[in-house]
């Protein structure tokens, strides 16, 4: 079975690939191992391979095809991908995205030991940063790939991490998967979210024009979804 897992930065998706490989025997491959991989491959290290992706998008076709390639050499090993745009490369994946809001998200990363290069001086500059990061992003795949990984069409199964805990997701995400594979992986997508991301109870203030900007987009993603026919669930 593979798993290709992305979402919303802060979402947790890698604390919940390594949940799903220690309870469930899950190997990990990531973009980073596979990036590692290739740097090795190629003789030097990977901050120099980090350097030539940013002048040479070559390299980036590169690892998606090295990602590629793993998912046709261990077709039957249990693995989880861990990476923003694997489900578009390993064939016959369960398709997961796990979303999460902007301000949950920011808590996570501020209570979170990142490096020198993830550190904020605050929250609003945790959320700020994360905003930018995921629309830069967002523009650098739909320039090198014409993919746009937010869709949620995309994938099998749209899961809200804001109320739910990561071994409960692991847990869901598993479950999910076989029941995917049992029905002979149809091409089919589920999307599971609490209320409570739904129904805010907070006033929301006119002066927050990035707080209503993002409930607004959120709130079109839920229609789009609903449209398509895809399953909204009750998971506290």
């Amino acid at each position: 079975m593979h798993i290709t897992i992305t979402g919303n930065l802060g979402s947790g998706k890698s604390t919940i690939c390594k949940l799903l490989s220690e309870k469930y025997q899950f190997e990990i491959y990531s973009t980073g191992k596979v990036q590692r991989e290739l740097a090795r491959e190629m003789s030097m290290t990977t901050l120099e391979l980090n350097q030539l992706m940013l002048s040479d998008h070559k390299y980036d076709h590169m690892i998606d095809d090295a990602t590629a390639k793993i998912a046709r050499e261990r077709a039957d090993k249990n693995i989880i991908f861990d990476s923003r745009l694997a489900w578009n490369f390993v064939e016959k994946s369960f398709k997961v995205f796990v979303s999460v809001s902007l301000d949950v998200a920011a808590e996570r990363v501020m209570n979170d030991h990142r490096g020198k290069e993830e550190q904020y001086h605050s929250f609003e500059e945790a959320r700020k940063m994360l905003a930018e990061r995921a629309a830069t992003e967002r523009v650098r795949y739909q320039e090198i790939y014409q993919l746009n990984y937010m869709d949620y069409s995309n994938y099998n199964l749209v899961i809200d991490s804001t109320y739910c805990a990561p071994d409960r997701i692991a847990e869901i995400i598993l479950k999910e998967a076989k029941e995917y594979e049992k029905n002979g992986c149809p091409n089919t997508a589920k999307m599971l979210v609490s209320p409570r991301r739904i129904l805010r109870e907070e006033d929301i203030h006119k002066e927050d024009s990035l707080e209503l900007a993002t409930l607004i987009d959120e709130y079109k993603k839920v229609d789009s979804v609903l449209d398509a026919g895809i399953k909204v669930t009750k998971k506290e």
